[in-house]
């Protein structure tokens, strides 16, 4: 049911992107891009509306093998067919509900879509007068010359606005103000019902299934055999309701093929479209993670010790003996420029002095003595 619900979002996604390959090339198709919600809406009523004819499922339902069916809450005593173990009757879809199906499936999507679009239009409206103020306040006091040179106050060309512009800046106020609630409530309820759905406390998925009245379950053998003969049947008695002359039937039935044939091919390629957009959305994801995800490298060797200098202090065979006092290490202290451990006390007072490393004889001052809380 999750997989059926996100595939018309994945399929307008592989659309989405593969019209814009084609429009680089095409600049036609990028009127196809400026109606993006239009030309989407419009191919799935072709489909949802093909599909539920047909198949008694919407086109997701009916490529992950689901089936669409109507439910009577109200068994009568004398009749137990197709009666469920929970007491609801099962039924093949009436006409109003594969007509409220195509609305929840389509109509809806699409308003929701404008919704969303006029809401991140009024939203990026208030965040730049929010940022660069509003262009009415800006220009209150600012004068307009027209064409002829006359003079015209900003207070002219406001009372001058169309009616039509007052309305739909209030109607994307409306928006902006309502739709975040609307937004939170919708994906509320859609929460709340598959959370419901998988607890097993409800016997439908969403709030658009119960209005409707409908149950999705899986396809059985019988009818998926059902829905072959079901096309074949259908399609057989449209070519029989042409009428006219023999010429004009064979024209007919021609196109009534070719348009069947273009459906078939157009949900397989539609079906095809999807998983390839799937497939390279997954292996490109995967690739970023690996490049993206970070590595363990085993740490480098430590770099080779400073060399003694023929001048400087040499080195005592004990490596917990101080070089500067000849006995154990007090309150151990390392000079970062060449790494050697002294007594504190004793490199202190040495760098202080001499402004350099009494082993290496490298310059350092006492704020490369660092304390050591580990002595080895």
């Amino acid at each position: 049911m999750a997989a059926a619900q996100q595939l018309p979002a994945s399929l307008r996604a592989a659309l989405t992107y593969s019209i814009g390959v084609l429009a680089l090339r095409r600049p036609f198709f990028h009127r196809v891009l400026d109606y993006e919600d239009e030309f989407f809406s419009l191919l799935m009523l072709v489909l949802e509306t093909h599909s539920l004819r047909t198949t008694d499922a919407s086109f997701s339902e009916s490529l992950y093998g689901l089936r669409r069916r109507g439910v009577n809450v109200k068994v009568k005593k004398e009749d137990s067919r197709s009666v469920s173990g929970d007491g609801i009757q099962h039924r093949g879809l009436a006409k109003h509900q594969k007509v409220l199906s195509v609305v929840f499936l389509v109509v809806l999507p699409y308003f929701k879509s404008k919704l969303h679009a006029i809401y991140n239009k009024e939203r990026e409206a208030r965040l730049q007068a929010s940022l660069w103020g509003d262009d009415n306040e800006r220009f209150n006091d600012a004068e307009i010359y027209d064409v002829r040179g006359d003079l015209v106050p900003t207070r002219t060309l406001r009372v001058e606005a169309s009616v039509r512009e007052r309305v739909m800046n209030k109607f994307q106020k409306i928006v902006g103000a309502c739709y975040p609630w609307l937004h939170a409530s919708s994906e509320g309820l859609s929460f709340t019902y598959q959370l419901l759905y998988l607890l097993d406390a409800t016997g439908f998925y969403s709030l658009g299934l119960q209005v409707i009245g409908v149950h999705v379950c899986r396809a059985t053998g019988q009818e998926l055999m059902d829905t072959s003969s079901r096309i074949s049947k259908i399609r057989s008695h449209e070519r029989e309701r042409l009428r006219g002359p023999p010429w004009l039937k064979a024209i007919q039935g021609g196109i009534l093929t070719c348009m069947y044939t273009m459906l078939d091919y157009a949900q397989t390629g539609l079906i095809a479209a999807v998983f390839f957009f799937k497939m390279m959305e997954w292996w490109y994801q995967s690739a970023e993670e690996r490049m993206s995800a970070p590595t363990v490298y085993p740490p480098p060797p430590p770099p080779p010790p400073p060399k003694v200098a023929k001048e400087g202090i040499p080195l005592p065979p004990n490596r917990t003996i101080c070089p500067l006092c000849s006995e154990k290490r007090a309150n151990p202290s390392v000079v970062t420029v060449s790494g050697f451990v002294f007594c504190y006390t004793c490199i202190f007072k040495y760098v202080s002095q001499y402004k350099r490393c009494p082993i290496t004889l490298m310059p350092a001052n006492v704020d490369h003595i660092r304390r050591l809380f580990h002595d080895m």
